[in-house]
């Protein structure tokens, strides 16, 4: 069991609270810290200490896979640690994005490096990176494109002339690729007749925020990003999107292709061990609008993901998702020590609030406080924990798992 370091990363859309907080810190930090980083990949590996020697999460489950993993684990994912466990503390609007599938990443990374097909520079690695993301606050997010009826609703509720030509492609186009045209009819829009089309959007999204109906969240959410975005056609991009407010302890499952930006909140995010982001607006950061056109999936459902207790002593919630790289599970802590779940595979362990004793059948003990964490191998097997809190636990995914529990 293997206490972990984490990485911070400062993106300028972060808090100034919540991590430092969750650590014990004084706040506010000096800057912005948006992420908390769990994991061995290598923009970001933690640290641990082994034998007096400080060393990545990377260089250890390098160095012996199978040791780490597991034989199987390793096998089905190449010697490396398949998941990618986060805290995620957002003040600001994230960028609208997506994520590719495993062709996707493969494909475009493999173009970029040796400068042959389409390599766009977007692709940090060569994995896909399907997430799920478990509320630790009300979260706001925009996921998933709304279906074709309430798209047209949400725009045309605007009275905007200029949105016309887009609800037209919406009620003309065929099936859910109406969805990636009017995308496309939005961001492709001529500079010189962008510019006033987004202001004109904004102030009446201020307008239609103030009266009460079903879509005055969303139409509130474009005024709060125009303050940090002005003029970026991703405003208009947003209303395409879903607008929900995710409940703590619920959880959304974003499939690759899957079309979203995060809004604000605090969350336990897990995910594929990929950087791979490519953008559409809402940034300073590179923004790549043929590329997300090319790897949207307008037909990517995003379910809101309620958990399951699974049977046995203690209380243990699992996530279910589809995503073979990883799974989440949620243990509320009592004093009677419980087996740790899962019991095998790569594990990493966090704790939320209180305290977690963790014991091994050797009779070592690690005890996390909150915000501390740990990096468990395949080789730690019958480890029970204990004490009062709430512990997260991220694993290998199962290939054979399938969404239970979702709406």
């Amino acid at each position: 069991m293997d206490l972990l370091h984490p990485i911070i990363k400062p993106y300028s859309w972060g808090s100034r609270d919540a991590l430092a907080r969750l650590q014990g810190r004084d706040t506010p930090s000096p800057g912005p810290e948006a992420e908390l980083w769990l994991g061995a990949h290598p923009s970001g590996p933690a640290h641990l200490t082994r034998d007096g020697q400080t060393l990545t999460l990377l260089d250890v489950v390098s160095g012996d896979p199978d040791q780490e993993l597991g034989r199987e684990c390793a096998a089905r994912f190449d010697g490396r640690l398949p998941f990618l466990l986060k805290i995620l503390a957002a003040e600001a609007p994230l960028s609208i994005q997506v994520h590719p599938d495993r062709k996707q990443a493969r494909a475009a990374f493999a173009a970029q490096h040796t400068g042959t097909g389409t390599g766009t520079g977007a692709y940090a690695d060569d994995w896909p990176k399907p997430e799920l993301l478990c509320a630790l606050t009300p979260f706001e997010v925009l996921a998933g494109f709304r279906v074709r009826e309430e798209a047209v609703a949400v725009l045309d509720g605007l009275d905007v002339p200029g949105l016309r030509p887009v609800t037209a492609l919406l009620r003309t186009a065929d099936g859910d690729a109406a969805l990636t045209a009017a995308l496309r009819a939005v961001l492709d829009r001529p500079a010189q007749h962008r510019d006033g089309l987004v202001d004109e959007v904004v102030r009446a999204c201020d307008r239609s925020a103030r009266v009460p109906g079903p879509h005055a969240g969303a139409y509130d959410a474009v005024v709060r990003m125009a303050r940090h975005h002005p003029g970026d056609p991703g405003l208009v991009a947003s209303l395409l999107l879903r607008h929900r407010v995710l409940e703590p302890g619920t959880a959304l499952f974003m499939p690759a292709g899957g079309l979203h930006a995060y809004l604000r909140g605090v969350g336990v995010e897990v995910m594929a061990c990929s950087d791979n982001v490519v953008r559409a607006g809402l940034t300073s950061k590179q923004v790549d609008v043929p590329e997300l056109l090319r790897i949207t999936d307008p037909a990517a459902r995003v379910p809101v993901v309620h958990p399951r207790t699974l049977p046995g002593p203690g209380s243990t919630l699992v996530y279910d998702c589809p995503a073979e790289e990883f799974a989440l599970y949620r243990t509320v802590l009592t004093a009677p020590p419980a087996p740790l779940t899962p019991s095998s595979g790569p594990r990493i362990a966090l704790c939320l609030d209180g305290t977690a004793l963790l014991r091994a059948p050797g009779g070592e003990v690690l005890p996390l406080g909150p915000g501390a964490s740990c990096f468990l191998p395949d080789s730690d097997r019958g480890i029970t924990v204990e004490g009062t809190g709430t512990l997260f636990v991220a694993g290998a995914g199962d290939s054979g798992q399938r969404l239970r529990r979702a709406k």
